[in-house]
């Protein structure tokens, strides 16, 4: 299952990508979890303290991820004809989570318990030249590419706001979590995320955070409504592992925030697949990105590299 954390700079979202991340790998479930942040913090939320993690950026290494997914697809004939919307076909590379391929040889490390990938922080040479988005190219184009099974997560932490509707990355989710504090501020993303949501069929969840009353609770409730998942208290426990002092690891977090993330795979793992709905959403989103600069980049109808025959799916790796 592929879950997407969200919600307002500050609202915690990469906390509890981290917490629901280190609660799935505690249970010995296969977990990646991707850094899709504009701030690459993910790997110390993860508890890896030991200087920079020696992962290569994805997005950084965009020709070399091309070349490797592309494989003998006929339709994509160079990585210059390949966009980081291009969905796979019959030919194309397809991954298992955590496999041991190339990609994930290359690029994942672990951060504390939880292997890891990152996009890659936006540095001085991206200055008034690129967007963000360009680096996260590479994390849409591992999410096409991938199938995963049954009992395996894909955890990624997205931008902040609604910025993360900037590209078709935002379907490529089966659940996204919108963490929302009980501010006005804090609840305003979950109206944008909501609105462009449903057009797309997408299912979001609000996980309320940094609860301390009762008060808090309530406002929550009467601004997203049945939206409200569950919700996580103000945790001393967060706190001292930001500082580097918690100690005992999860068992020792809050046990209403245990029961928290315990309701987070819960809902998670009650939510079927649907890798029609999935690829659809890849095709549609390749072909308004085609129309939209793609082709005239390229010089080339890159509605052609959509694979009428291309079944999704568990399907594809018998093929």
């Amino acid at each position: 299952m592929r879950i997407a954390f969200v919600g307002k700079g500050g609202s915690g979202k990469t906390t509890l990508s981290a917490l629901f991340s280190r609660h799935l790998a505690r249970s010995g479930a296969p977990v990646l979890a991707i850094d899709g942040d504009i701030n690459q913090h993910l790997d110390e939320a993860l508890g890896h303290d030991d200087g920079p993690l020696d992962a290569p950026p994805l997005g950084t290494h965009l020709d070399h991820i091309k070349d490797y997914l592309r494989g003998t697809n006929p339709r994509i004939a160079s990585r210059e004809a390949m966009i980081k919307t291009t969905p796979p076909g019959r030919g194309s590379r397809l991954l298992r989570l955590l496999g041991d391929d190339e990609l994930h040889t290359r690029h994942v490390r672990r951060a504390g318990e939880v292997p890891l990938m990152v996009t890659g922080a936006f540095d001085e040479s991206d200055l008034g030249v690129a967007c963000y988005h360009s680096k996260l190219g590479g994390v849409e184009l591992y999410l096409n590419h991938l199938v995963d099974g049954p009992g395996e997560y894909v955890v990624v932490d997205m931008t902040a706001g609604a910025d993360a509707f900037a590209s078709g990355l935002f379907t490529r989710f089966d659940l996204t979590f919108l963490v929302a504090e009980p501010t006005r501020k804090g609840v305003s993303v979950y109206r944008q995320y909501r609105d462009h949501a449903r057009e797309f069929g997408i299912r979001i969840a609000v996980v309320g955070n940094k609860v301390t009353g009762e008060d808090d609770l309530l406002f929550l409730k009467e601004q997203v409504g049945d939206d409200l998942l569950t919700h996580l208290v103000h945790s001393p426990w967060v706190r001292s592992a930001e500082q580097g002092r918690a100690e005992g690891g999860l068992d020792t977090l809050e046990p209403s925030n245990r029961h928290a993330l315990n309701t987070l795979r819960e809902t998670v793992d009650s939510h079927p697949r649907d890798w029609t709905a999935l690829h659809g959403h890849a095709v549609e989103f390749h072909l308004r990105n085609a129309r939209a600069w793609a082709d005239a980049t390229t010089g080339l109808d890159l509605a052609a590299q959509v694979d009428p025959d291309f079944v999704p799916g568990p399907a594809a790796l018998v093929v």
